[in-house]
């Protein structure tokens, strides 16, 4: 997609009216009921073509970089720098989460979407919010819905605060403490691994090892627990739709049934599922932090005909008002600026209220970003 800029980039994204198009994903018993699929969530046949061949990256081993083992630790950083370059895409082993913190995660968005729907509801998502239960976006889009159910809630760190478990408590009620206080577990640990993630980040783009940790270090990320339902036509539908993730870095774990496909090399490539690996894809907010040097993993969900299938999402984001800009040495070394600075709301709003998330998220968020401010704006 590539728009002139005197066209009219970004109307307001069309809510669906589920009374005029007879369509309530926010019923979880909707997808078991349809003979057929409802039209909302067709997609062209040409767009669904599913992949054959599996991607075989090599999968980075992290035991070096927590030991301090320098050799282990810049043979990783080179698997990185290449992934990235290429695709934007790579597996963890070694990661020091808590296989058992993963299971009982996996346990607990298991039991949320087995909820009646009116339990669910309690959580679903008012208009303009990120957090809360969604049934197929269609608080949001109206057209090629996504296949899929979604649990999604911030995480920070604010004190001794327990962000995660006051919004279980507060949306579901008290007896969902426990719930709550396994995703704050689980919240912590992939922001402990994120950062030591940025660290490898930064050493394979050449750049102060420290840089994006300290960057991130008081971040405010997004947790996603996804569920797609198993689709009786699957080549007519997605789970999730192409497209790049307008954050930073993505941290995922997913069940054994697979469907993940990554776009390489013109392409579309499946990713075997590895219990003992997290995958780890960058998004569009990296891909300016490191002035366009690497790239942003186009990627997608596909569904299954017989099985159900989870996923365990965080996606990595800075503060809010935190200024995009990659460092210094990455710019002289270019000689110029891929994107303009911009605040990491900026992003998050355009991807909200104007725009959906697809491969050229971020060129049309700079051409909007562009014509919105002074000329000025650098």
């Amino acid at each position: 997609m590539d728009l002139g800029a005197s066209t009219l980039l970004c109307p307001p994204l069309e809510l669906t009216d589920k009374k005029e198009h007879g369509v309530s994903p926010s019923d979880s018993s909707f997808f078991k009921k349809q003979p057929n699929i409802p039209m909302e969530f067709i997609w062209a046949k040409g767009e669904v073509g599913h992949a054959h061949e599996e991607l075989r990256e090599p999968v980075v081993d992290l035991e070096g970089l927590f030991s301090g083992d320098e050799v282990a630790t810049q043979h990783a950083a080179m698997l990185v720098r290449s992934a990235c370059l290429n695709h934007g895409f790579f597996q963890v082993i070694n990661h020091r989460v808590d296989p058992h913190l993963i299971t009982v995660a996996h346990d607990h968005m298991e039991a949320f979407f087995k909820l009646p729907w009116s339990k669910k509801l309690r959580a679903q998502r008012k208009p303009g919010s990120l957090w809360g239960y969604s049934g197929a976006h269609a608080d949001r889009f109206s057209l090629k819905l996504p296949w899929k159910e979604t649990l999604s809630f911030g995480f920070h760190e604010n004190g001794s605060e327990s962000v995660v478990e006051d919004f279980f408590k507060s949306t579901l009620g008290e007896e969902f403490e426990q719930t709550g206080l396994v995703y704050q577990k689980y919240c912590q640990a992939m922001k402990d691994l994120s950062l030591v993630l940025m660290e490898l980040l930064a050493i394979s783009l050449g750049v102060d090892r420290l840089h994006y940790r300290k960057f991130f270090e008081d971040g405010s990320s997004i947790m996603r627990c996804n569920y797609y339902p198993p689709c009786q036509e699957p080549g007519l539908a997605f789970g999730t739709g192409p497209h790049c993730d307008p954050t930073s870095l993505t941290i995922l774990h997913q069940d054994q049934v697979g469907g993940l496909e990554v776009y390489v090399n013109n392409k579309w490539r499946t990713i075997r599922p590895r219990c003992d690996a997290l995958v780890i894809n960058l998004g569009d907010t990296f891909k300016a932090l490191s002035n366009g040097r690497y790239k942003s993993c186009l990627h997608r969900a596909v569904v299954n005909r017989y099985k159900e299938r989870r996923s365990l999402v965080f996606f990595v984001c800075p503060r809010e008002n935190k200024v995009v800009t990659p460092p210094q040495d990455l710019v002289c070394g270019e000689g110029t600026r891929k994107y303009p600075d911009f605040k990491w709301s900026d992003l998050l709003e355009f991807t909200q209220k104007y725009y959906r998330a697809d491969d050229a998220t971020l060129q049309n968020f700079t051409k909007w970003l562009l014509s919105s401010n002074p000329p000025n704006h650098h």
